[in-house]
């Protein structure tokens, strides 16, 4: 193990799409055990959109000039917290960073699973996954047979939301994606029934021409003249489960409301938003309900892994520019 610890933190607010002057390696010791607390090294780090958010300028922002937080998974190298031994692998929120100090209370041991990588954890079985999970069986209610539109479908979320969809098993899966190999990807690899390339045209129709009886459900990633499209295509009793609307994050001015928002009301649709946060007593359903289909192969976590902590702000800024498939993740040290 090294004898020096190294962190990220943000050292300035962004105008429109972040850059690698927004952030600053800092290096300091090893943070000391004290009784009560485990000393962790993490493994794997989450970069999210969500985060976006958290960089600019309001009350639920990083603070600047301290390290910054996230999903991670590390390996227990030193404890005095008896619910934490020295080997265990653990869940927790201090990323950005190669060691963490953590506690029985703030760091969950994972399971030994057969069959399913660690990265797993933070992708299909981690915050991601549950992501999909809450927004297909809790918000959207999906039931057999139905048609879901996925934006923002070769991400993270995005194909974590197709798979479970399919195993929940919706009968038309759509997706959304931002080039033809992502395209292909969501139809070849991950059991898309149909996908598109939301730069070859209208997304509205691109998406009725994908979907000509209509969709019952629409997990949304994006916004914008998505968010329009999936509203143009909703059937009577629709619902939307709004994730996220990654098409403003890096915008000044958030965009005009759809155009054909009343179609909301004449529908009698319904549009919610998913703050995950709020449902992370579903984790173990998630598991049992994934973890199995993983093992069988049903479920494939779909994963960019970069490797090494001084990539970790490339990865950052890869994600949100789209580079990867899947959800991304930052590989700090061997498993």
């Amino acid at each position: 193990m090294s004898s020096k610890a190294r962190y990220v933190h943000q050292v300035g607010r962004p105008t429109g799409f972040p850059t690698p002057d927004n952030f600053a390696f800092v290096e300091d010791g090893i943070p000391a055990v004290t009784p009560g607390t485990a000393l962790v090294e993490n493994i794997y780090l989450s970069v999210d959109p969500y985060m976006r958010q958290l960089m600019d300028d309001d009350e639920d922002s990083w603070d600047l000039h301290t390290p910054l937080d996230g999903r991670s998974i590390g390996r227990v190298v030193a404890s005095e917290d008896p619910g934490l031994a020295v080997g265990d692998l653990v869940f927790h929120r201090q990323a950005w960073r190669t060691h963490a100090l953590v506690s029985a209370a703030t760091a969950q041991v994972l399971p030994a699973l057969p069959g399913v990588s660690l990265s797993a954890h933070l992708s299909i079985l981690g915050g991601t996954g549950l992501t999909a999970y809450v927004a297909l069986t809790r918000i959207a209610r999906l039931q057999p047979g139905e048609t879901v539109f996925i934006s923002a479908a070769a991400g993270g979320v995005g194909t974590a939301a197709g798979q479970l969809a399919r195993a929940l098993g919706a009968g038309r899966i759509i997706g959304s994606a931002g080039s033809a190999a992502k395209v292909r990807h969501l139809t070849e690899d991950l059991g898309f029934d149909a996908a598109f390339d939301y730069h070859d045209g209208s997304v509205t129709d691109q998406l009725r021409e994908a979907a000509p009886d209509g969709i019952q459900v629409y997990v949304d990633n994006v916004g914008g003249d998505h968010l329009e499209a999936a509203i143009d295509s909703l059937v009577d009793h629709g619902r939307v489960a709004w994730v996220g609307a990654i098409a403003q994050y890096n915008t000044a001015e958030p965009p005009a409301a759809p155009r054909n928002l009343f179609e909301v009301q004449l529908k009698g649709a319904r549009v919610e938003g998913v703050r995950v946060s709020e449902w992370q007593h579903l984790k173990p359903e998630l598991l049992d309900f994934a973890a199995p289909r993983i093992e069988s192969g049903l479920i494939v976590p779909d994963e960019t892994i970069v490797n090494g902590f001084d990539e970790v702000v490339n990865a950052f800024l890869g994600m949100l520019r789209g580079e990867n498939v899947g959800k991304m993740i930052v590989r700090t040290s061997p498993e």
